[in-house]
């Protein structure tokens, strides 16, 4: 049974598709790429079909990160087929719990750094897209900081599901 982690931030083409890549990358490398599958969305649709920023492509880059990526908007309907549903800021916490059709799917919504303990109270990854390089470059930060709790999370589950 495959467990599925879906990233939602505004747009889809910066923070969303940064925490996607990271995080695939992490499932392959502790070698659970056949039992976890990791997408994006965005909580609006204005990006739609577009690639990822240049700026997030760039610092995934520049960091040995592969991927290509089109955005797409997140639909209430996902829900249903989704394990987890990761939210970039308190926002699009919100914006999702209120779009999620049952209060079982509005229980699978988490703020992406409730994963990393160094976080704090500030949960939030900023919005990076009207800043410069080094915006994106915190953000890829953070992402994986809290990558590592999630990974720790995500595997628990999907040995919980497989027991």
């Amino acid at each position: 049974m495959t467990y599925r982690v879906c990233f939602v931030c505004t747009g889809n083409i910066c923070r969303s598709p940064m925490a996607e890549i990271v995080f695939r990358a992490r499932v392959a490398e502790a070698g659970l790429d056949e039992l976890v599958e990791v997408d994006s969305g965005g909580t609006g649709g204005w990006h739609e079909g577009d690639g990822a920023d240049p700026r997030t492509v760039a610092v995934l880059e520049n960091n040995k990160y592969p991927g290509s990526h089109t955005a797409r908007q997140f639909q209430s309907s996902w829900f249903s087929r989704l394990d987890l549903v990761i939210a970039l800021d308190s926002g699009h916490l919100g914006a999702l719990r209120r779009l999620a059709p049952t209060e079982q799917d509005a229980g699978k919504v988490r703020l992406l750094r409730s994963y990393d303990p160094a976080a704090g109270d500030d949960l939030d990854v900023p919005d990076p897209y009207y800043g410069g390089m080094d915006g994106f470059e915190e953000c890829l930060e953070m992402v994986e900081a809290a990558s590592t709790g999630l990974l720790a999370a995500v595997r628990e589950d999907v040995e919980g599901h497989a027991a």
